[in-house]
């Protein structure tokens, strides 16, 4: 069970719940490890259609847990080779519970209150789509303690933002507040408070349940790979996707709902 999290699933929706309110869900050693495995099993529950990811407490999360950090990145081998190679392992690992996010096989929503902080970015900018409070705001922290930003912003954010104000964010640490982050395109809405953007999450993510899940998941891999490669690479990929997927139940399935003028009902994916 975890620690860091909960967890409901209730008509193909995951909802995560970060639940370390009196640590304002900092990122500790049980984040580093549950949220991954969760993000990862995901991908072999054919149930679930689309996550959510909110917060309980006054922030989404303060990002990284500065007492885990002290312990978990200290240099304290004797030689120091291997002190930086196990510094480099444990940075990739930190890597891959944001890239479990990416790479998951279903859409992942972000609903951001309060403060969303070093890590917290890293977080949402691995989501699909964020959502966020009137309240919420955001800083690259990192630089503010001397570190370079190394599990997923800095990759990320310059396909979400422009690269002039990635950099102003990157280099400065400042505060980035809610109707900012809205004018950029980083926020896709903004919602009154915690609770109204939570429940926009969820009946967004609710209605991404509702399509072939078979054309959302390809969706989501055919975006990720574009993002990644040159435009001719990409339509290349969609074109293989769809050469293969497109003889499936659900284009039928879809079309003849369509021309009834009712909802169509789709199978989940294979387990």
């Amino acid at each position: 069970m975890a620690s860091c999290f909960a967890v409901t699933i209730k008509n193909g929706v995951a909802h995560l719940v970060l639940n370390r309110p009196e640590r304002l869900n900092s990122m500790d050693d049980a984040f580093w490890h549950e949220i991954p495995a969760f993000f990862d099993s995901v991908n072999d529950r054919p149930e679930i259609r689309a996550v959510v990811v909110s917060a309980e407490g006054r922030h989404f999360t303060a990002g990284l847990d500065l007492g885990y950090a002290a312990t978990a990145l200290a240099d304290a081998h004797p030689d120091q080779g291997r002190a930086r190679e196990r510094l480099l392992h444990r940075i990739r690992q930190m890597q891959h519970c944001f890239t479990s996010v990416d790479l998951c096989r279903v859409p992942v929503i972000a609903a951001i209150h309060g403060g969303c902080i070093g890590g917290g970015v890293d977080f949402v900018s691995a989501c699909d789509i964020r959502l966020g409070s009137a309240d919420c705001f955001f800083s690259i922290h990192e630089v503010n303690i001397a570190i370079v930003a190394d599990v997923g912003t800095l990759q990320r954010l310059p396909h979400l933002i422009g690269q002039g104000l990635v950099r102003e964010l990157a280099y400065t640490g400042r505060r980035w507040l809610a109707t900012e982050a809205l004018s950029h395109g980083f926020l896709n809405h903004l919602h009154p408070g915690k609770e109204a953007c939570a429940d926009a999450a969820l009946a967004m993510a609710h209605e991404i349940a509702a399509r072939s899940p078979l054309a959302v998941s390809g969706i989501k891999q055919v975006l990720n790979r574009g993002r990644d490669q040159t435009i001719a690479a990409g339509l290349e990929h969609v074109a293989l996707w769809n050469a293969a997927m497109l003889p499936g139940a659900d284009v039928g399935k879809a079309v003849a709902a369509q021309m009834a003028s009712r909802t169509a009902t789709f199978d989940d994916l294979a387990g």
